[in-house]
């Protein structure tokens, strides 16, 4: 039967990583893969993290199973970490996945089943996941315009106008912050009348949130998110914590569902534990046993929020210190764009071709849509990537 399959094709994202770990030029960077370097280059285990694994190490008597919500003292304190204190807590429910795209497919499930003909909209462009996993999940995907190849800048009007031809049966994905690939997010203004639009027609919001603390700082990325939570009858919310915790492999997020009622949102959960008892069962527990360690003692937390303020400011500089490397060495204003866009990600809006250049002639990997990951530069690396990035284009 395996002869009637198709060649598969390699992932566009994490192909890279195998390739840039082949080429054996030492000059090679890696701006592929959405992974936080510090200043020698490495994808470090944050001190928090460090203290909390010890910690679990030492009190930890058993590696039984914890069930199929995964962790509840983590889901816990995820829903307090994306929502605050908001008065919307007592109806919202949530299960640990295997990350946040775990959490994409759980509710991608879900919605196929609690409302078949669900149509999802994403924002051209978005994550290289999000379409995938919806439509496996069985939904139909449709796009609305966000991103104006010309100013490099979110288009608020044509990003509007499109939304506002959802309905009752849509769903519309939004990205929490820090947008993936263009790294231009919605302002508060945005997020408003987007909630506004979701009253008037009746779609549900769907809030991918994979960089809280990456874009202005923890409760800043969240100001947007939690007030549609305040306003809107239902929602439905994924977030990770492999970026503002560092713990990629882990594969530690969570799914939450805002229901109309408390009723509804714990409906929805039994629902979702059915979904992943027949998928993946139980999530992996170590992620999730240290996101749950650091949040529950104060001292961890903030170390925690000490390291994420540290590198939230440092992705600012790296975006400022790379724009200025063009106006001062190459006298031009022509990338200002990139010191406007927020967390990991700018989009060059370089062709594949011109992306195909950079990899060939200058061993720096970036995706062939155009985005780099600012995250992955290292301070010594800007002259270089920046003089490369003229030559092409």
């Amino acid at each position: 039967m395996f002869s009637n399959l198709p060649e598969p094709t390699l992932d566009p994202i994490l192909s890279l990583s195998v390739a840039y770990r082949e080429d054996p030029r030492p000059e090679k960077v890696d701006l592929g893969i959405g992974v936080y370097k510090n200043s020698a280059g490495e994808t470090p285990i944050m001190q928090a993290v460090a203290l909390a694994q010890n910690k679990v190490v030492e009190t930890q008597k058993t590696k039984s199973y914890v069930g199929l919500a995964g962790c509840e003292e983590f889901n816990q304190a995820m829903k307090t970490l994306v929502l605050g204190e908001s008065n919307v807590l007592d109806r919202v429910s949530a299960i640990q996945t295997p990350g946040a795209s775990g959490g994409l497919r759980m509710l991608g499930d879900l919605i196929k089943v609690a409302q078949p003909n669900s149509t999802v909209w994403i924002s051209n462009p978005s994550y290289v996941n999000h379409k995938p996993v919806m439509e496996a999940a069985g939904l139909k995907v449709k796009y609305y315009r966000y991103f104006c190849s010309a100013t490099k800048q979110v288009d608020a009007g044509a990003m509007l106008e499109d939304i506002a031809h959802a309905g009752k049966d849509d769903i519309v994905l939004l990205h929490g912050c820090c947008h993936n690939p263009t790294g231009a997010d919605i302002d508060f203004e945005i997020w408003q009348q987007v909630t506004q639009l979701a009253l008037k027609n009746g779609f549900t919001p769907f809030v991918d949130f994979a960089y809280q603390g990456f874009g202005d700082g923890l409760e800043q990325d969240a100001a947007g998110l939690r007030y549609m939570a305040d306003h809107v009858e239902e929602m439905l919310i994924t977030a990770s914590c492999s970026k503002n915790f560092g713990l990629y492999r882990e594969r530690t997020g969570v799914a939450m569902v805002l229901g109309q009622s408390q009723q509804d949102a714990m409906n929805a959960k039994g629902k979702l534990l059915t979904l992943a008892r027949a998928t993946y069962t139980m999530p992996p527990d170590h992620g999730a046993a240290l996101v749950k360690t650091i949040l529950q003692d104060n001292e961890l937390t903030q170390i925690w929020r000490d390291e994420l303020d540290s590198m939230q400011s440092r992705l600012v500089l790296l975006r400022a210190a790379l724009c200025e490397e063009f106006r001062n060495q190459h006298s031009t204003n022509d990338f200002d764009f990139i010191q406007t866009h927020k967390g990991m990600f700018t989009v060059l809006g370089y062709t594949p071709q011109q992306i195909a250049r950079l990899r060939e002639e200058f061993a720096i990997y970036a995706v062939g849509d155009g985005r780099i990951n600012i995250a992955g530069l290292t301070e010594r690396d800007i002259p270089y990537v920046a003089n490369a990035i003229l030559k092409v284009s």
